[in-house]
Parts: C-alpha cells; sequence; structure tokens
C-alpha cells in the first residue's frame, strides 16, 4: 500500500467503523468488538507509516483545492506522527476501559457513545495530518461538533449546562479567532500551507505579528489558555471515558498540538525570536499555570482537581513551546505524550473509584488504596508524571523544559516550572497519602468489592505501566521533536 493510500485509508478506517458500531446497536458484544478492531486498525495503519516519517519522509494526499492557493491537503510530518500515535494507540486502551465502565454503571446511549468516539478519532486524526491551516481548521471544529454529545451523555440539566459552555466557548473562540487568523494569514502569505521556519517572515511585523499570534493562541480554544479555560471543568459532567478523550487522547492534546505547529510551521522560530512584541505568550502561559494549579489545590471533587491540573498541565507545552529554544520545543512535544498517558491514567482511576466506591471526593478518599491497590498504585505512578518525578515520562519533558528555559535566559520560566512543580505535589501526593497512609472512615461499607472490573483495572494498569515505559524508552518522540526542529 503507498503512503498516500495509507493517509486515505487512515482517515476512512474510524469512520467506517462509525458506520458499523452503529449497525450493531441491537448487538453489544459486536458493537463493542467493531469499536475495538477498528481501534487496534487505526493504530495499525498509522505504526505503518511511522518508519518513513522517522526516515524523514512526509508523505501527502491531496483532496481538493477549495480556493486558489486553500486545498483540503494531508501530511504527515513528525508532530503529526506523535499526535495521531498517542491519539490512535490510546482509544485502545479507552475503548477496553469504556466497555468495563458503560455496562458497570448502567450507561444509556452506549451506541452513540462510541459512534461519537470513534468519530472524534477520525476529526483527531484529520488535525494530526493536517497539511495546512484551513485543513486544520475543518477538522478543528469537525471535532468540537462530535464529542459535544459525549459532554451531555447524561441528558441532565447539569449536562445540557456544561455542554453549552463546552460548545460555546470552543466554537466562540475558533469562529471570532481562529478563522481570522487562518483568513489573514492566507491573504498575507498567499497560502496556508504548514512548513518548516513558517510562512510569514517578511509578510507580517511588529504589533500585526503580535496580534495575528494572540488571535492563533487563543483562537485555539482546546489548549485551555486563561480566560478560555471554562470549557473544561464544565465538560466534567461527562462519564469518565469522556473526560478521558477530552483530557488525554483527543481534545486537549489536539489544542495543544495546534499551538505548537502554529508557531513552528506558520510563524517560524526565527521571526518569534526576533520580534519581541510576541513575548506576551509567556506571562501569560506561566500564569495559567500558576493560577489553575492553585484552583486544583483547593479542590476536593477528584475530577474536578484532575480538570484544573489538565489546564495547568496543558500551559506547560504552551510556555516551553513560546520559549522558542530548541530544548523547550523538545520538551513540549514529549510532554504531548507523557500528559497524555500520566492523565489517562489518573482520569481512569479516578472512574474506578466511582464505579467500585460511589466516591468522588478527595476528602472521601481514606484508606482506598487497601482495598484498591491496582487502581491507586496506578494513580500515584500518573500523578507522579505530572509532578515530574522518576520513574515517570513527566520527568523527561520537564527536564527539557526547564533546561530550555535556562538555554534562553528565561529565569521566570524556571521559577514558574519549580513553583508550579511544588504545587503539583501539594494537590496530587494528599490524595496518595490518603488512600495508603490513613485507615478507612469507620463504618464505611461502600466498597465491599475491591477493585473495578477487570476490563477497567487492565486498562489503567496498561496506561500506568506505558507512563514508567515512557521514561525509559522516549527514544520515538524525542526523535520526532528533533526531526520536527530539522525540518527533516
Amino acid at each position: 500500500m503507498s503512503p498516500t493510500t495509507l493517509i486515505a485509508v487512515t482517515l476512512a478506517v474510524p469512520i467506517i467503523g462509525a458506520v458499523f458500531i452503529a449497525a450493531f446497536h441491537r448487538q453489544p458484544n459486536l458493537r463493542e468488538a467493531v469499536t475495538l478492531l477498528t481501534a487496534v486498525l487505526l493504530f495499525t495503519c498509522v505504526i505503518a507509516l511511522l518508519p518513513q516519517v522517522l526516515g524523514g519522509a512526509q508523505p501527502a494526499l491531496h483532496l481538493l483545492d477549495v480556493l486558489p492557493g486553500l486545498a483540503l491537503t494531508f501530511r504527515v510530518e513528525q508532530l503529526g506522527m506523535l499526535f495521531a500515535l498517542v491519539a490512535s494507540g490510546l482509544w485502545i486502551l479507552n475503548s477496553l476501559y469504556s466497555f468495563g465502565y458503560m455496562r458497570s454503571n448502567g450507561e444509556s446511549h452506549q451506541t452513540r457513545f462510541y459512534v461519537c468516539f470513534a468519530l472524534a478519532l477520525a476529526a483527531s486524526i484529520g488535525i494530526a495530518y493536517a497539511g495546512n491551516a484551513f485543513t486544520l481548521f475543518v477538522f478543528y471544529e469537525l471535532l468540537t461538533l462530535v464529542t459535544y454529545p459525549l459532554v451531555t451523555h447524561h441528558g441532565t440539566k447539569e449536562a445540557q449546562r456544561g455542554g453549552r459552555i463546552y460548545l460555546g466557548l470552543l466554537l466562540g473562540t475558533s469562529m471570532v479567532f481562529l478563522l481570522p487568523a487562518v483568513i489573514f494569514t492566507w491573504k498575507v502569505a498567499g497560502t496556508t500551507d504548514f512548513q518548516p521556519g513558517g510562512i510569514l517572515d517578511g509578510q507580517v511585523t511588529g504589533l500585526a505579528l503580535a496580534g495575528l499570534l494572540a488571535l492563533y493562541m487563543f483562537g485555539i480554544g482546546k489548549a485551555a489558555l486563561m480566560p478560555f479555560h471554562r470549557w473544561l471543568p464544565a465538560a466534567m459532567v461527562a462519564p469518565t471515558p469522556v473526560s478521558a478523550l477530552l483530557h488525554a487522547v483527543a481534545v486537549v492534546k489536539a489544542g495543544v498540538f495546534c499551538v505548537v505547529k502554529v508557531i513552528v510551521y506558520v510563524f517560524g522560530i526565527d521571526l518569534l525570536a526576533a520580534n519581541a512584541g510576541t513575548a506576551w505568550l509567556v506571562p501569560v502561559a506561566g500564569f495559567t499555570i500558576l493560577a489553575a494549579s492553585v484552583v486544583a489545590l483547593r479542590a476536593d471533587n477528584l475530577k474536578r482537581r484532575l480538570a484544573y491540573s489538565t489546564v495547568s498541565q496543558l500551559s506547560y507545552v504552551v510556555l516551553a513551546a513560546a520559549l522558542l529554544a530548541p530544548l523547550s520545543l523538545i520538551g513540549a512535544v514529549m510532554h504531548i505524550a507523557a500528559h497524555a498517558l500520566g492523565k489517562i491514567t489518573l482520569f481512569f482511576a479516578a472512574g474506578a473509584i466511582y464505579t467500585a466506591a460511589h466516591k468522588t471526593n478527595v476528602s472521601q478518599l481514606d484508606g482506598i488504596g487497601r482495598r484498591m491497590p491496582w487502581t491507586m498504585g496506578a494513580f500515584a505512578i500518573g500523578a507522579l508524571s505530572m509532578i515530574g518525578l522518576p520513574p515517570a515520562a513527566g520527568f523527561v519533558s520537564k527536564w527539557y523544559m526547564l533546561a530550555g528555559a535556562m538555554e534562553a535566559s528565561r529565569w521566570t520560566a524556571v521559577a514558574v516550572i519549580i513553583a508550579s512543580t511544588l504545587l503539583n505535589a501539594g494537590y496530587f501526593l494528599p490524595v496518595v497519602y490518603r488512600a495508603f497512609f490513613r485507615a478507612p472512615v469507620a463504618g464505611d461499607h461502600d466498597h465491599p468489592h475491591g477493585e473495578a472490573p477487570l476490563l477497567m483495572v487492565l486498562a489503567l494498569t496498561a496506561t500506568a505501566a506505558g507512563t514508567v515505559l515512557l521514561f525509559f524508552l522516549p527514544d520515538v518522540p524525542l526523535a520526532l521533536a528533533r526531526q520536527m526542529l530539522t525540518g527533516g
């Protein structure tokens, strides 16, 4: 199969899978088998392109011309390959986890859930493989639309309200900021194609450049830069597998992926470094990191704590990219993978606790690690990664971020990373301490069955193991990051 054909097949697989999932809505076992098979096929297709991309090739597929210089085009470069690997690989484990979660909790509309999940992965692959800003924008919007039914899955007033915030903020920021940015780029550069070194050098300078950067950064609402972050905690009304999709597999990863892609391939590192007016992004990202960490520190609801942790962790990627130092950009790319594995583990653990013990607050978790050692052990590993401690992958990405900040003599950024690391420890370690080192509350009989269903425990154990494995074997994401910087 040629690389061009393989790109087309990769984009088609989750869409075809969604059709068959819907067709088997009255046969749950077949529906779930199709879901898992689709996830495995998608990952296989993505993996098949990896050797060529690591070898410096960038296979492409041109679909159609919309206007002169504006086309639906796909090109698989290094950053897109990493995002595709993360999204497609974690979909397999999220599917296994979802089977256990959805059945154990008696969730309704399960077919719609799996169909929307497959379509969300199709949109994510479209974003990953986008060859220009126009294609990226189209699939970025599609991702918002197909994940809306997942956020409002329960159909309650609270779910509807969370869905309105989710849809309103993400569509609002993209239409008001991102779309004008793409149109302006097309007008001044004559193209929106992603190119190493960017396409705006000599086209935009001064305040116009700073303003265009602002349109892109705030227009990419999925990156959750403050003040456009409220959609993320609002979306926590969704079932836990959806939270995992939002925080680890697709939505927020699409956000920070777009941030890095725009900085590297639209603006270019050299252009931004030569214009002091674009330096505002560093303090904005730093403020988001610290402010979200403080909110997480005070949150008792476990999913809310994890949601604000995600807001903070996403801005690590934005901060590292905004520093424009080669090492920090490597750290930004590495953190996309490290955060995905660590955060999905934490959300899997939160869902397992809810399923097996019906507990949602940190203050309720005293002694739960003695009854759910696999779940809370995995949670501890995910927490180590978010804090940035070995042997978890988050240590590697934070190491590169700190090294890049020091290389660029950006001491404020160094201080932000160190301070936020302490805050991360402040809101994660107490959860682990409560779980393992406090006695259960007397008379607590809410947890008679030990661990959650086997599929859920297998999935969260696998992602925790992946977090540790990525610490010891970070070669693929690091190689992709370095090739992204060198353009091949």
